[in-house]
């Protein structure tokens, strides 16, 4: 479909237990691996990505039966993503050993890995060459891992970045203020982009403030991250709104095509060009979430203002 061509009905709101394309996944939902009886409330919440967690969220003595879990499930006919323990840890091997039977099986399986504490190349490409053609998103949680971001976007089996943040404060000392950490977020933003990456996944809200997490997910999209993790499955939904086109974005997006054929859909200035891509991407996006567009408001404004130059996907 012509993206100036937008129906008033385009599409209608997503399935609950729908997934999307990981390379625009908004919510991505951790779920213990030790939890075996939470894997199904999780597969069907608002999550747009589930994550399997045999990493951080259990304890040592828990791990073997955590990955047990989360291998029976995903040779159930299930396919998530796993979070599992970074490389060096004496669990990283077995992990994806793990793993690696699960695919041999020829169940759906392994949707991806996200891998902990990642802090150089190797620890992605030793990975991706245990487990191939598997995408491996890469969780940089610690000041060494930040120095090597760039490095780390561009190695061979990274498919998108996500920031630990719970850990990099920890490894840091920084404290939990947006400001403190502008520069880290802007570093993900900026090694995804130039490595030609999905925009980077930003870390959890602790906490069950609707307010906070409101807040914390606008300060993710200003810094052009189109993802986030989300620690229950309650986050899920506003996550998800909070990081797609809302209704006075898209409503911009149709004002412009219609002026821009009513014009003869010939470039006029150079600022045509950005806003074509840019209203292009709203649409786009507003489609594949399974966003309802509504056409004709009594309340909306003559004009729909544009988007602000910090709307990034």
């Amino acid at each position: 479909m012509n993206p100036t061509q937008i129906s008033d009905s385009d599409v209608e709101a997503e399935d609950i237990g729908s997934r999307i394309d990981p390379v625009l996944a908004r919510s991505w939902l951790l779920v213990n691996g030790r939890s075996a009886d939470r894997f199904q409330a999780a597969a069907h919440s608002r999550a747009d990505i589930v994550v399997l967690d045999i990493e951080d969220a259990v304890a040592p003595k828990d791990k073997v039966e955590a990955r047990d879990n989360v291998v029976r499930w995903l040779s159930g006919g299930n396919s998530d993503w796993v979070r599992i323990n970074g490389f060096g840890t004496q669990w990283w091997e077995a992990d994806l050993e793990a793993l690696r039977a699960v695919r041999a099986t020829g169940q759906p399986g392994v949707g991806g890995v996200m891998l902990a504490m990642v802090e150089s190349v190797d620890h992605v490409t030793e990975t991706a060459s245990r487990l191939p053609d598997v995408p491996i998103v890469a969780l940089v949680e610690t000041a060494r891992g930040l120095e090597r971001i760039g490095e780390i976007a561009t190695a061979k089996g990274t498919f998108r970045l996500a920031f630990g943040i719970g850990d990099f404060r920890r490894d840091t000392g920084f404290g939990e203020h947006p400001a403190t950490l502008a520069y880290a977020r802007s570093r993900f933003t900026i090694a995804a982009t130039a490595a030609q990456l999905p925009s980077a996944i930003d870390g959890p809200t602790v906490g069950s403030s609707a307010l906070r997490l409101s807040e914390a997910t606008a300060v993710s999209r200003e810094f052009g991250m189109t993802g986030k993790i989300c620690l229950t499955p309650d986050q899920c939904p506003a996550i998800n709104e909070g990081l797609s086109p809302s209704q006075e974005e898209i409503a911009w997006a149709r004002e412009f095509f219609s002026d821009f054929e009513r014009d003869g859909g010939e470039i006029r200035n150079g600022s045509d060009l950005p806003r074509i891509a840019r209203a292009t991407k709203i649409v786009d996006l507003a489609r594949a979430y399974g966003i309802e567009v509504h056409a004709d408001d009594e309340n909306a404004p003559d004009h729909a203002p544009a988007p602000s130059d910090t709307f990034h996907y």
